[in-house]
């Protein structure tokens, strides 16, 4: 037990509270419930209880703790969640994904509206969901406005009827006009029962009326309609086909599944609303200290719960979670009416949620086997190109490149890879001001120059300032690596100018083939060979090619900038508001070559005088026909 806990931990209350754990900048590192504060914060910092590697670590950590009470074990695991959600504690489990879900709701009118709805609210609608994305529910909520032809406008009615003429919905045959009288309250409350039954999952009534329309409609030769109406059940039996589960009494409820490896998790979940599967979704989890599955499986369903609108009536587990009794009352509360969490042992239920479970150890493992393959080309990689040139460690890469035309608009790229990934943000490019003509070596330590004296200045700053380590400027960060477009002559440059600037950063130059390809690096006065199959490898590759594209693209841009304003800049007395004139309402310059001299005399600062003189301009002196 650390010495400078002893006095606080005897002044903890014996009452339910969540504990907030403290690292030395103030961190919050972890956040817990507990119903006897003082007994649970205590075992912590009890040497005889065995401790998994994560909770360790988190001790060693801790610098400070405080504690809140509250009146219940259920208060307390509502406070628990709110401060896991706005602290993101490093050893509590973390949901990775952010999501929330849409429905679909019909209101409470006269003429009920059919709208697309982010979150439930006590408004006396009915809402249908959730779905699992927004497609889903965009797609149900367009097949019911071809179906039923539900108004999605926001008029009052019934006071506004015939007071409007209707809107274009009803010209497209996707509204019945209400507002204008052309449907009456009872056949309109019609439509709205069928949309209503079709949205609980009944949708027999609805195939059956359709392909009575289907058979008249080709009866009667018209076989255009009859193909939208085969279309329109096709629709509904593919999602029909979507959301069939097996019998599960016409419950509402949400199968939820939950793998775990490694401090890794995947919760897979079924989203089941009258016996119906309506969709279903995956997130990721982050396991913190917390090393009991059910405990993580408690913290998962608080988390997950906290965030939705709708609560169904059950939810099913393949194992039951710590603190069940507790966690049910605290989603009672939350949802308004009962809400039960079971783990069924037999029968239909227990299939569902061995298939949950199952989903979510087959993507936990697609998910790790990514993440594996990403970080072998990122991190894996940048770690094999440190070994091979025998540096402890690189985590930041600097790669510069020169490009030109014979000298002329000489630019350089200065590109940032942190842990294999770009960081597009921290780019810069240099426009080459004092070295004239083709000078590679030259424009190279222009760059380096320019960009290390400006490090130091801003290093320098923030050391003045208390800030250095602190704050970042643009270029106050210095990289572990330089990697430069070429081989000896290049590094020999860029070394030159780093031992006038007293500082001691590797560089590593890439030797091209004869076919322009990356054959292998110089690095500190030998060339070392590349295994071309390996990820330093492409690495190396995907660098050098961003560094090139980027230095490319700006001499582009100033090239054609250039060339712009020399040859509008040639014409006699056009200064250069008519030339911004020109450009803004022509738009090239291919544009105001062809145009004549009375389009030109009819732009805005333009006179008759100046249009031919720019006309003459562009067809060797010969002056426009009058």
């Amino acid at each position: 037990m650390k010495k400078t806990f002893q006095e606080e931990l005897k002044k903890l209350p014996e009452r339910p509270g969540v504990y907030l754990m403290h690292g030395e900048d103030g961190e919050v590192l972890y956040v817990g419930k507990a119903v006897n504060l003082k007994k649970r914060v205590k075992q912590y910092f009890a040497k005889t209880v065995n401790r998994g590697p994560q909770i360790l670590k988190m001790i060693e950590e801790i610098a400070w703790f405080e504690t809140i009470t509250v009146d219940n074990e259920t208060e307390a695991l509502i406070l628990e969640c709110n401060l896991i959600k706005e602290h993101k504690p490093r050893y509590n489990t973390l949901l990775m994904d952010d999501k929330a879900y849409p429905y679909l709701r019909l209101t409470n009118e006269m003429f009920p509206r059919l709208s697309y709805a982010h979150q439930m609210k006590r408004d006396g609608s009915e809402y249908f969901g959730p779905y699992a994305d927004k497609g889903a529910a965009k797609e149900t909520s367009r097949l019911l406005q071809s179906l039923f032809s539900l108004r999605t406008c926001s008029r009052k009615l019934p006071e506004t009827i015939g007071k409007e003429r209707p809107c274009l919905n009803h010209e497209m045959h996707r509204c019945p006009a209400p507002c204008a009288g052309l449907i009456t309250a009872e056949e309109y409350a019609e439509n709205v029962r069928q949309a209503r039954r079709f949205l609980k999952g009944d949708y027999a009534p609805v195939i059956r009326m359709l392909e009575e329309k289907m058979k008249a409609a080709s009866e009667n030769l018209d076989f255009e309609e009859a193909a939208r109406f085969r279309d329109r059940i096709g629709d509904i039996r593919s999602m029909s086909d979507r959301q069939k589960v097996s019998d599960t009494g016409g419950e509402d409820m949400d199968v939820l599944g939950l793998a775990l490896e490694n401090g890794e998790g995947m919760a897979e979940v079924f989203f089941i609303r009258d016996g119906r599967m309506i969709g279903r979704d995956r997130f990721r989890t982050r396991a913190g200290a917390e090393e009991d599955p059910a405990e993580i499986l408690s913290q998962v369903l608080r988390l997950f719960y906290s965030g939705t609108p709708f609560l169904p009536k059950v939810i099913l587990t393949a194992f039951e979670p710590a603190d069940r009794e507790a966690l049910e009352a605290m989603l009672t509360a939350k949802g308004g009416r009962k809400t039960e969490i079971r783990t069924p042992q037999k029968g239909e239920k227990k299939g569902l949620t061995a298939l949950a479970q199952e989903n979510a150890a087959r993507a936990l493992k697609q998910d790790m086997d990514r993440i594996s393959r990403e970080e072998a080309r990122t991190v894996g990689a940048q770690r094999e190109l440190a070994g091979l040139l025998g540096l402890e460690h690189v985590s930041r890469l600097e790669a510069y490149d020169i490009s030109h035309i014979s000298g002329f608009a000489t630019v350089g790229s200065m590109v940032v890879y942190e842990e294999g990934r770009p960081k597009k943000n921290e780019y810069r490019k240099f426009r080459i001001k004092f070295v004239e003509g083709v000078n590679d070596y030259a424009s190279l330590a222009e760059v380096l120059y320019r960009r290390f004296s400006h490090g130091l200045r801003e290093q320098e700053t923030l050391r003045e300032q208390g800030l250095y380590g602190t704050e970042e400027g643009s270029f106050v960060r210095f990289p572990d690596l330089i990697l430069m477009d070429g081989g000896e002559g290049q590094v020999n440059a860029a070394e030159q100018l780093l031992a006038e600037l007293q500082l001691t950063i590797p560089v590593c130059g890439m030797v091209k083939d004869d076919r322009h390809r990356t054959r292998g690096l110089v690095f500190r006065g030998r060339e070392i060979p590349l295994d071309l199959r390996s990820e330093a490898f492409a690495l190396l590759t995907r660098i050098q090619d961003e560094t090139h594209r980027f230095a490319i693209e700006y001499h582009r841009s100033l090239r054609s900038k250039a060339q712009v304003h020399s040859l509008l800049d040639d014409i006699p007395g056009i200064g250069p508001r008519r030339r911004r004139t020109l450009m803004e309402h022509l738009g090239s310059i291919e544009a105001i070559r062809e145009a004549d001299a009375g389009k030109l005399a009819a732009i805005p600062g333009m006179n008759r005088a100046a249009a031919e003189t720019v006309y003459a301009f562009f067809h060797g002196g010969e002056l426009p026909e009058a």
